[in-house]
């Protein structure tokens, strides 16, 4: 599963991602938002997407969306399991998945066109984990940060 979240400022583009992924037959889940809401916060969105991946990050992924990406990558990596990666091209997202394992992408929505989104959701969907030891060892060492602070 795919799960989608955006605040006003990432409204649009979440949209044209979500249209994109479904014509792709990716099976997809919006959390919101799910109208163009100017007074709505980003938390929201991003917290409400970040718990299911949470609850089986190995097999979910999801793609946030705020304006500047930092708000809601922030939020992500809030929770327990979750490696969100905020990408502005293929490379640094083809990096995010084969290094990081990445199952988080944040878009910058101001700073990043439609053509280009898409371009950088299908390399990073395609992108398989490396396996090298080197990246499973970094990724072990994520895991004991994240259980020595998170309760």
């Amino acid at each position: 599963m795919i799960y989608l979240a955006a605040d006003h400022r990432g409204f649009r583009l979440k949209e044209s991602l979500k249209a994109l992924l479904l014509a792709e037959g990716h099976a997809v889940e919006d959390v919101g938002a799910l109208a163009l809401d100017s007074g709505d916060d980003y938390p929201d969105f991003a917290a409400a997407a970040a718990k299911k991946i949470a609850a089986g990050p190995a097999k979910h992924k999801g793609i946030l969306l705020c304006g500047s990406g930092h708000g809601v990558d922030i939020v992500a990596n809030k929770f327990k399991g979750v490696r969100a990666a905020l990408c502005w091209n293929a490379d640094v997202a083809r990096q995010s998945r084969a290094h990081d394992d990445a199952n988080v992408l944040v878009f910058a929505a101001d700073w990043l066109d439609e053509n280009n989104a898409k371009e950088i959701v299908r390399v990073w969907l395609a992108t398989p984990f490396s396996g090298e030891e080197r990246h499973r060892r970094r990724l072990e060492k994520i895991n004991q940060v994240e259980s020595a602070n998170f309760y």
